[in-house]
C-alpha cells in the first residue's frame, strides 16, 4: 500500500481509527498501530488492541500480523524488516505488563537484532496513562537502546477519549 503523500498526522490518523476497532473494555487501552517503511512512505503492518487472540497490545498485533506475511515468527520479524522501519501508535509503548505478557517495548527493542537494524523511531500520539501500571517508563528504555520517541502532536484529547472507552468513571469506582 503505497501512500506517497501520507504524513506523521496521516498515519497517526489511521492509527487512532484503528483503536476505534479495539472492544472497549475496563482492563484495556484501545490503541491503534502502524508499521511504516519509512524511506518508502509505504504500510508495512497495522493492528489494535485485542485484534489478535490473548490479551495482544496493538504493537504486538502490528510485528505478528507482519511476521505471518512473511512466514516468520514474531521473534523472527527483525529478519524481514526493511531499513527505515517505524512505528506509529496512538499510545506510547508499554514497558511492563501485568498480564505477564511481554511488553511492546521488547517487542520492539528485539527487531534491532535483524540485519536491518529494526525499528528505528517510534511515533506516539499520548504517554500512557497510569491506570494501570504507575510510571511507564517504555518511552526512557526505548530511547536509552538508541531508537528515537517522537510526540505528534494535536490529536491527544480524541486519543485519550477511544483509548479510555469502557473504562469507569473515577467517581463509579470502589475503593479498595
Amino acid at each position: 500500500m503505497a501512500h506517497s503523500l501520507m504524513s506523521s498526522t496521516d498515519y497517526m490518523r489511521l492509527a487512532l481509527s484503528l483503536a476505534e476497532q479495539s472492544p472497549p473494555k475496563p482492563s484495556n487501552f484501545r490503541v491503534g498501530a502502524v508499521l511504516v517503511d519509512e524511506m518508502e512512505n509505504r504500510i508495512l503492518s497495522t493492528g489494535f488492541t485485542l485484534e489478535l487472540p490473548g490479551n495482544t497490545h496493538a504493537e504486538q498485533c502490528c510485528l505478528q500480523k507482519f511476521a505471518a506475511a512473511h512466514d516468520k515468527t514474531e521473534e523472527e520479524v527483525s529478519d524481514v524488516l526493511p531499513k527505515g522501519a517505524v512505528i506509529y501508535t496512538t499510545m506510547e509503548p508499554c514497558g511492563k505488563r501485568m498480564s505477564g505478557n511481554l511488553p511492546c517495548v521488547d517487542r520492539i527493542l528485539r527487531t534491532k537484532t535483524g540485519m536491518n537494524g529494526g525499528i528505528a523511531k517510534v511515533y506516539h500520539g499520548v504517554q500512557e496513562p497510569e491506570t494501570f501500571v504507575r510510571q511507564n517508563t517504555g518511552k526512557s528504555k526505548l530511547e536509552d537502546e538508541g531508537i528515537t520517541c517522537i510526540h505528534v502532536s494535536g490529536m491527544e484529547d480524541e486519543i485519550l477519549k477511544i483509548a479510555t472507552e469502557g473504562h469507569q468513571p473515577k467517581e463509579l469506582r470502589q475503593s479498595p
